[in-house]
């Protein structure tokens, strides 16, 4: 069975990422893109869908998990009492000129520390998310092994003696102080070469060293400095380096209910994450990358504007077929699994207001200006004022079909604000005059019909009764002031309806508008958007209390899943979650500003 989600921790290259487990189970790993079929797929479901475990060949072991200071480098420390060992993970990054797609690597390396421990691998390779058994032979001239299915193939080259048992690969060995036992596995399409072996030592410093480097660049100091380092660390290791996407998680199919039918595939971009993901980079110093994520997301929607869409491949592919995968048992029984992802089909309104927030805040940060994308944030806007009226699936992609979310309706105006106040900065064309009466109108119908007096709040539909978290965003999109009487009537509505064990749902259980049966946790990034709403409407000792709260939900190594259970104290959904982690970075930077962290 596959561990808890907070048992696990991240490695990645910035291409493609891996989850390994504190008894180091190495459960998830898809080569040599975040999407691509994975060959190591015991998460969802057990160890004969493939996964890579290295620990002490004897039970009782205490274990530790950390990452090096500032880095992406793993460690995990195997107590036995009379001997200790620690196996470091990393996943080396391409250099520049090797081919993308020629080879992908995951090195490990048992280090003795005190004693001797004896040590257990136990390898078995699944290609195909677990379907496709693969031909094992031995390398050649070299200690090791090569596994061939098809196009894919996979190299292990270690010192130690191998053999076969089972369709699986065990190996024995001791580990002595001082002393380091190197795995290198490569991914390589199986009709080039055998690629080079590396140097696992030399490979070890130059990863730590590239991550550290990366690291130090970040200007953000003060008592959460910590916290939101190891977020933006996650949020690199998130970005596809070669498009500069960035994808919402590294994993499919991690139920947001235990044993539920609410499993999706997050190894995409989202649109709606642009915004937020731009301003925590820029924030934290990061002008590259959050140039390379605003280049990627004006690429990825040019074209007609009514085909824009939600989500997007890492490239910008736009067909990401859903399907299931029904020979996957799931994490823990949890089913359908599923790759590819039906609501990239879906009308979202508020995904117009994300795209065009997100440039005018590139502009804003000092970003280059880029005057030849204007012509296509035109078209969009011309777009949306045909179809903002509409019902749509809105910000929680509902599959129970359109309904008038208020805030699909309220990030309407938030694109047409944005169009007005980027040709009020550089003077640029477009028709100002009748963008501003439309941007009166939809604020006017919004205030009209997504305002309930009775209830003296914010609702989740037009002319309905219930609340929804996503309302909390209104004063940071500057929709309304964060201490109007109706913005603080919601954040009462959200205290009273929505938070359980101090954690904030995304809305009642009775208006979930997905259709789904079951009841799901509190998902994170709505817990950080009410800590925002506390620091707007000025209660900046409530929202540090929060704040404070929701760092204590971090695993040992500083990550965060898409939701947690209060009730049962686990973490839920897909993991790490970018808008988690984005979540967090900006709210420690808000309350920053506003010196609550003082």
């Amino acid at each position: 069975m596959p561990a808890a989600i907070e048992d696990y921790a991240l490695i990645g290259n910035c291409e493609t990422a891996a989850l390994v487990s504190r008894r180091g189970s190495l459960d998830w790993l898809c080569l040599p893109r975040f999407d691509a079929p994975a060959c190591l797929a015991a998460l969802l479901g057990t160890r004969e869908q493939g996964r890579w475990r290295l620990a002490p060949a004897a039970p009782g072991a205490s274990m530790r998990q950390h990452y090096h200071p500032g880095s992406l480098v793993l460690e995990t420390v195997f107590d036995q009492g009379d001997g200790e060992a620690a196996l470091i993970d990393f996943m080396p990054l391409r250099r520049n000129g090797t081919p993308h797609g020629t080879r992908s690597d995951v090195i490990r390396i048992v280090r003795g520390l005190r004693g001797t421990v004896r040590m257990r691998m136990d390898l078995t390779l699944r290609f195909d998310y677990g379907a496709t058994v693969p031909w094992v032979t031995r390398l050649a001239h070299e200690p090791g092994l090569q596994a061939v299915a098809g196009p894919d193939m996979v190299i292990l080259r270690t010192p130690i003696p191998l053999q076969g048992r089972g369709l699986a690969t065990i190996g024995e060995f001791s580990v002595e102080a001082g002393q380091d036992v190197p795995f290198l596995f490569t991914c390589s399409p199986s009709h080039l070469a055998l690629p080079v072996a590396l140097d696992a030592l030399r490979e070890l410093e130059r990863t730590d060293r590239w991550w550290q480097r990366w690291s130090d660049r970040c200007t953000v100091g003060g008592i959460w400095q910590e916290p939101v380092r190891r977020s933006l660390l996650t949020l690199k290791a998130l970005t596809y380096r070669p498009t500069g996407g960035v994808v919402a998680a590294p994993t499919t199919s991690l139920p947001e209910v235990p044993g539920g039918v609410r499993n999706w595939d997050y190894r995409y971009c989202w649109l709606r994450d642009a915004t937020r993901t731009l301003l925590a980079l820029m924030s934290a110093g990061y002008y590259e990358e959050a140039e390379a994520w605003r280049n990627w997301l004006t690429r990825t929607v040019a074209g007609s504007p009514g085909q824009a869409q939600i989500m997007y491949g890492l490239g910008g592919e736009r067909h990401l077929w859903e399907r299931e995968l029904d020979w996957l048992p799931g994490y823990r029984g949890a089913r359908p699994v599923r790759v590819g992802n039906l609501a990239a089909t879906q009308l979202q309104l508020d995904v117009y207001g994300e795209v065009m927030d997100a440039l005018y805040h590139a502009r804003l940060g000092g970003l280059r200006h880029d005057p030849a994308s204007w012509a296509l944030q035109r078209a969009l806007i011309g777009h949306l004022e045909s179809i903002w009226t509409l019902p749509d699936q809105g910000i929680w992609e509902v599959r129970s079909g359109g309904h008038p979310f208020t805030f699909s309706k309220a990030m309407a105006w938030v694109a047409l604000d944005r169009a007005i106040k980027t040709v009020e900065m550089h003077d640029w064309p477009g028709p100002v005059s009748r963008w501003r009466a439309l941007r009166a109108a939809i604020r006017s119908d919004v205030l009209a019909h997504g305002y309930n007096a009775a209830r003296r709040c914010f609702v989740q539909c037009y002319g309905g009764d219930a609340t929804d978290a996503s309302l909390l965003l209104l004063p940071m999109l500057g929709f309304i002031e964060g201490d109007d009487p109706r913005m603080l009537g919601t954040i009462e509505a959200v205290e009273r309806d929505l938070m359980a064990h101090g954690l904030v749902r995304r809305y009642t259980s009775e208006a979930a508008p997905d259709g789904l049966p079951g009841d799901e946790g509190a998902f994170l990034a709505c817990s950080f958007w009410l800590a925002d709403a506390y620091a707007l409407a000025g209660r900046l000792q409530q929202a540090r209390e929060l704040f404070e709260r929701m760092l204590r939900l971090c695993n040992g190594v500083g990550l965060l899943a898409e939701e947690f259970d209060p009730r049962r104290r686990h973490m839920a959904g897909n993991f790490p979650q970018a808008l988690s982690h984005i979540a967090l970075v900006n709210t420690a930077l808000l309350l920053d500003r506003l010196g609550a962290s003082s």
